[in-house]
């Protein structure tokens, strides 16, 4: 009886337990932080959300600004900044960030609506860029999609 008392309690609690998932809801946001701590101005945010832009399925959309960055030439042959998002060993976004005219250095802001993947396991940058050559700078501000609220 005991057995059986166990067995159905532990059965109940496999089927009725609620299973965590890795999925985000959306809309959602995170801050993009420095990856060099000596960049203490420098932030970022990030805003993930559906979009429906066309008659078929929703995409995901991906908004970044960023504020405060350093001049990207002072880490060398780079020109511009970009928007960078991936899901390690699967697949990869990029788009150019477009500066605003400002006195203490642009703004940057740019989207991306065209994601069909799940966005699982996501991580968010800016990174430098070349503009001509298309070259991929390293990271100057980052977060997961973990963190996103």
């Amino acid at each position: 009886m005991k057995r059986l008392v166990l067995f159905i309690f532990l059965t109940a609690a496999v089927i009725f337990y609620p299973i965590q998932t890795s999925a985000i809801i959306m809309p959602c946001s995170m801050v993009l932080e420095p990856v060099d701590k000596n960049l203490i101005n420098a932030k970022g945010a990030a805003l993930v959300y559906k979009v429906k832009l066309t008659p078929s399925f929703p995409r995901t959309s991906i908004s970044i600004i960023a504020v405060h960055l350093p001049r990207p030439s002072s880490f060398g042959d780079y020109d511009s900044f970009e928007g960078f998002a991936f899901i390690p060993d699967e697949i990869s976004w990029r788009f150019r960030l477009y500066p605003t005219p400002e006195i203490d250095g642009p703004t940057c802001a740019g989207r991306f609506d065209s994601i069909t993947a799940e966005m699982k396991n996501v991580e968010v940058q800016v990174r430098l860029s070349n503009s001509k050559t298309e070259k991929l700078g390293p990271s100057i501000l980052t977060n997961s999609i973990r963190n996103c609220h």
